[in-house]
């Protein structure tokens, strides 16, 4: 059966269509445009903004569970179900540095997952454990390692057509490591790295084009020595997402950032939890604890984010001086652009998911809907 959204401002990615109508069948978009057809089922937005839903390629946690704690399908499931209340309709759960076991675990609940149902979650962030140990942030030192030929080439064998991102510190790999991922269908990011300007100049060279949360865990900018901040700055092919909490960056070099990178720049949670209803977490070595609205460890280093993707969007809207169709990309367009699902996800085009979220003028009330398949 076809529906029709109608009296919508529609963000549709590419622009925006006052009063326009958005065509669904079986859960897909069947068109956009502006007149409204005769004899359909309307959905009357009253003049309300509709856009893409959100896509969110690094979440560590639903409401609940802890995806590297316990990899399995019930917490995929937690952290899809938390995502979908603020606005987020597609996700990358992401595994931080663990045991080979646990890694592998998490490759096939995610298969198993994304084999019964047909819905947002499109793969898994694996976040290391191939990081450098003084780059590594809340990640245990226990489980930070270099890649053996061996243990690389199983989890690119297992992670094939599940693994969508990994993030490594490309220092601790040698150039036969190195191009086994090139070679992949992952997607090479950079992060928890000591790399210089120099070096990461030679990486984006050989195809990489993303890097993990900037500004945090990597070299800074410096006037002289750039770092892989600067090289991120320098490079337009590299994508730039970054955690808009004011904590994790701060909104100025968040600005900053914007303005040099545009389409490139876009939004992560890195959330530990969402909903911020865990106030204490333990597992292994990894601790947080949840200190004036963020998760901090006993070290006092920040671990892991508290926002939503719809925090970090509101964020966006309220300090970088952005429109709200701007604010929306870097959550949309911006997102599927950097991991290649451009002609799959993040804009309401022809032939996409029916995945939407609604809101007012300012981004302040926001509602998820998503029109089934089935």
């Amino acid at each position: 059966m076809k529906q029709a959204i109608v009296n919508a401002t529609v963000h549709t990615g590419n622009e925006i269509i006052n009063n326009g109508t958005v065509i669904i069948e079986n859960g897909i978009i069947i068109s956009v445009q502006k007149e409204i057809p005769n004899d359909i089922e309307t959905i009357d937005l009253q003049g309300k903004h509709i856009a893409s839903g959100f896509i969110d390629i690094q979440i560590n946690g639903g409401e609940k569970h802890y995806f590297s704690q316990n990899p399995t399908e019930e917490t995929i499931q937690d952290i899809y179900d938390s995502s979908l209340k603020y606005g987020t309709t597609h996700m990358l759960p992401c595994l931080i540095s663990s045991s080979n076991e646990m890694i592998l675990k998490g490759i096939e609940a995610i298969r198993h997952y994304r084999e019964k149902y047909n819905n947002g979650v499109i793969g898994m962030h694996l976040e290391g454990p191939f990081l450098n140990p003084l780059k590594r942030g809340a990640h245990s030192i226990d489980q930070v390692r270099k890649p053996t030929n061996a243990e690389l080439e199983e989890i690119i064998t297992l992670g094939k057509d599940v693994i969508k991102v990994i993030t490594i510190a490309p220092e601790c790999f040698t150039d036969e490591q190195l191009q086994m991922l090139l070679e992949s269908d992952i997607i090479i990011s950079i992060g928890h790295s000591t790399i210089t300007h120099k070096q990461a100049q030679v990486y984006f060279s050989k195809g990489v084009k993303l890097v993990t949360h900037l500004f945090n865990a990597m070299t800074q900018f410096g006037h002289r020595e750039p770092g892989l901040v600067g090289a991120v700055f320098e490079n337009e092919n590299v994508y730039a997402p970054v955690i808009l909490d004011g904590a994790h960056c701060d909104y100025a070099a968040a600005k900053v950032a914007y303005k040099l990178k545009h389409e490139k720049f876009f939004l992560i949670s890195d959330a530990t939890f969402l909903g911020r209803k865990v106030d204490n977490f333990q597992w292994d070595n990894f601790d947080a604890h949840l200190e004036n609205g963020f998760y901090r460890n006993k070290d006092g280093n920040l671990a892991g984010a508290t926002i939503s993707m719809l925090e970090a969007v509101q964020n966006a809207y309220n300090h970088l001086d952005v429109s709200v169709d701007e604010a929306i990309k870097m959550a949309t367009s911006n997102v599927a652009n950097a991991i290649g699902l451009e002609n799959k996800i993040g804009k309401i085009k022809s032939g996409f998911p029916a995945s939407f979220v609604k809101f007012n003028d300012d981004l302040s009330e926001i509602e998820t809907f998503i029109f089934s398949n089935k």
